[in-house]
């Protein structure tokens, strides 16, 4: 199944059959999955067998990669081109015509045998394919003893198609190259001690797996001991190899450059995050793009069309105006070979193919092709706050001491409380002291205050460390302090005081601090013409400080899923075309809502990826901005192809009715034109 042309075949074929239910063609991996009755699996293998194809079954669960066609050997074609040259030749130094006729046959049948079979299938079941209207084409100019050009018309289609067929094969195997696969075998713990290699397919979950240097990781895990650098490329697009140590997630296809550890799977091999990208972008092939299906609609009415008018060409002027029947026959042959759409049909699925494959070398999955078309149109980007914008992480941002402090230890104070209390607070505190090498004291009579803070006795001096409620309730307040407080809460920070219940030590800011590349990211979109608006759970305050802090266009606070949901519906019912990004859980009913859902950090998340229209497998927010320029690239050839294929197909069809056109020039226009845009398309895998 090389060509659209065959596809419409099975599809017209299958389609008939009261016992299939539904198809799904994959003509890029050569996939077709059939959904049909019980017992009727030999019916639709004779069927596709009627065609002249070979349907070859692979197991849902199995690993099998669809089968290639043997390397077809070139001395037919060799042999034919110089038979088609030896006839062109033998014409022009006037030697006697039988002898032209003869190396012309020879010709013919060294190269177009299999287009003459596969002609003859597509019209025994009324398909007007290519291999139909060239074997037409060429019959007719035998007919009307246009030797020579008959036979250089059959060798050029020949090595045309030849040269096709090799470059979709590249088209194909650029989703099964983009990412490093995962080795067959792995160096498992057995019950007793020793290390064996065993079939990463028989590897169970809790398996405890060794990993040398340069070794590529087999399946998804844990690290359970040891340390190293991970080149994660494969899976999350990023540029630099990533330190990993015991309670490190590790994924399967990515390569272990320095160091060795063991680590416990998983996920089995068939449930790998590698495993999942893979089978979502071959998921994403089969969904047909809007301009595909335009495409798909519009070669159905041409081909047609253009054979009628091939038909009127060939019997009016002559019939109606008495014109020379050789010469309209001969112009009607040539509308035959223009006729078929395969340049035309083919533009569309190298395209969206090689837009997937590109997306997923950066760590993108795009699991369809219409949001890879669509992307361009996006116009509001709405962004969660905390885990899309911000670490998701309360960090010590601030630390003030007070003139009563001096002489006291109070960060080691307020480090010894906030290490006793479950708080995010006190644990960004406790770790901020961890880090630094802060001793921790000994604390008697800790109690929570619920809502306010924790208090602790220390040295014999009772403190109690919390928030501005707190600090209000004990009376130590004073304004140049509320001062201080009122302009860490407006930048969005949480701010906590340590007082021994007279006089306030030390003031202590924690936030949830932004990513590195959230203000990077937000200019890139903004450069792209996209209004951006932060949705988050937080205070009004905070939002704006944040949103203000990274550049964001507006940001609402407060927000509820639902209200998130409402937000993404009034954009929409302005027409306004809206992603959302989030974590692809809790902003679930946004992210079904939005347009294009965006989910953050999804690798070895099953939910994100399953539910996400697009997962960017790392935290990388810079993401999005190189999903919207490489849609808009795929818009761009997605154009230029179908405006070449139109072209050249108009330029050649004027030609014809003005009497400049030959049948060997038509046949360079036809395949010229796939090979053309092909080659146009495949430029995305490089993006």
């Amino acid at each position: 199944m090389d060509c659209p042309t065959e596809e419409a075949m099975i599809r017209k074929k299958l389609g008939a059959m009261s016992e299939v239910q539904e198809l799904e063609f994959s003509l890029m991996q050569r996939m077709l999955t059939v959904t049909h009755r019980t017992g009727a699996l030999s019916a639709v293998q004779t069927a596709i067998r009627e065609l002249g194809m070979d349907a070859e079954l692979v197991e849902p669960e199995g690993n099998e990669e669809p089968h290639e066609e043997a390397t077809k050997p070139w001395w037919p074609y060799t042999a034919g081109g110089l038979a088609a040259l030896i006839a062109e030749i033998m014409q022009w130094s006037g030697l006697p015509e039988w002898m032209v006729a003869l190396v012309a046959l020879l010709a013919v049948a060294l190269c177009g045998l299999d287009t003459y079979r596969k002609g003859w299938i597509a019209l025994r079941h009324g398909n007007l394919n290519i291999n139909a209207l060239m074997s037409i084409a060429v019959t007719g100019a035998l007919l009307i003893r246009q030797w020579p050009e008959a036979a250089m018309v059959m060798v050029l289609f020949a090595i045309a198609e030849l040269i096709e067929a090799k470059s979709l094969v590249r088209a194909r195997n650029a989703i099964r190259g983009l990412v490093q696969l995962a080795p067959d075998h792995a160096t498992v713990r057995q019950p007793d001690g020793s290390w064996v290699d065993r079939p990463a397919a028989s590897v169970r979950i809790g398996d405890v797996v060794r990993i040398k240097p340069g070794q590529s990781i087999a399946l998804d895990g844990t690290v359970t001991s040891g340390r190293s650098t991970i080149n994660q490329a494969a899976i999350t697009g990023e540029s630099m190899p990533v330190e990993k140590g015991p309670g490190d997630p590790v994924f399967a296809g990515t390569l272990n450059q320095a160091g060795s550890f063991e680590y416990a799977v998983t996920a089995d091999a068939g449930h790998s995050t590698l495993a999942r990208i893979i089978e979502a972008v071959e998921s994403a092939q089969g969904a047909r793009a809007p301009t595909q299906r335009f495409v798909d609609q519009f070669a159905r009415i041409y081909t047609p069309v253009v054979f009628l008018g091939a038909v009127a060409v060939a019997l009016i002027p002559p019939l109606l105006f008495a014109a020379n029947w050789l010469d309209w026959i001969y112009k009607a042959l040539v509308l035959l070979v223009i006729a078929c759409p395969c340049a035309l049909v083919i533009s569309t699925p190298v395209t969206i193919v090689s837009g997937l494959a590109a997306a997923a070398r950066q760590g993108i999955l795009i699991k369809g092709g219409v949001y890879l078309e669509q992307g361009h149109r996006l116009a509001v980007l709405a962004l969660d706050k905390t885990g899309t914008i911000t670490h998701g992480k309360p960090a010590l941002t601030d630390t003030v001491w007070f003139s009563a402090a001096e002489g006291i230890d109070s960060l080691s104070i307020a480090t010894s409380l906030a290490a006793r209390s479950d708080h995010p607070v006190s644990y960004a505190i406790a770790q901020a002291g961890r880090e630094s090498g802060i001793g921790l004291l000994e604390v008697t009579g800790f109690a929570a205050l619920p809502g306010r803070g924790v208090k602790g006795t220390i040295g014999g001096i009772d403190y109690l460390l919390g928030n501005h409620r707190l600090i209000h309730e004990t009376g130590v307040c004073s304004p140049a302090i509320e001062a201080q407080l009122a302009e860490l809460e407006a930048q969005g920070k949480t701010a906590i005081v340590l007082t021994d219940g007279k006089e306030p030590l030390i003031l202590l800011a924690v936030a949830d601090t932004i990513r590195d590349s959230s203000r990077v990211a937000i200019r890139a979109l903004h450069e792209l013409g996209i209004e951006t608006v932060m949705l988050t759970g937080d205070n009004s305050r905070t939002a704006a400080a944040i949103a203000q802090q990274v550049g964001i266009d507006k940001a609402m606070g407060d927000q509820l899923p639902e209200d998130k949901l409402q937000a993404i519906e009034r954009y929409i019912c302005d027409g306004r075309y809206v992603g959302m990004v989030g974590d692809g859980i809790n902003d679930a009913p946004a992210l079904a809502r939005a347009d294009i859902g965006f989910a953050m950090g999804a690798a070895g998340s099953d939910t994100a990826i399953e539910t996400a229209d697009v997962a960017l497998m790392d935290d990388d927010l810079n993401k999005i901005a190189r999903f919207v320029r490489l849609s808009r690239k795929t818009r761009a050839v997605l154009i230029q192809n179908i405006t070449l294929a139109l072209g050249i197909k108009a330029i050649f069809l004027a030609l014809t009715l003005t009497g400049y056109g030959t049948m060997w020039m038509a046949v360079f226009a036809d395949m010229g034109a796939s090979l053309i845009v092909v080659g146009n398309g495949l430029r995305l895998v490089r993006q």
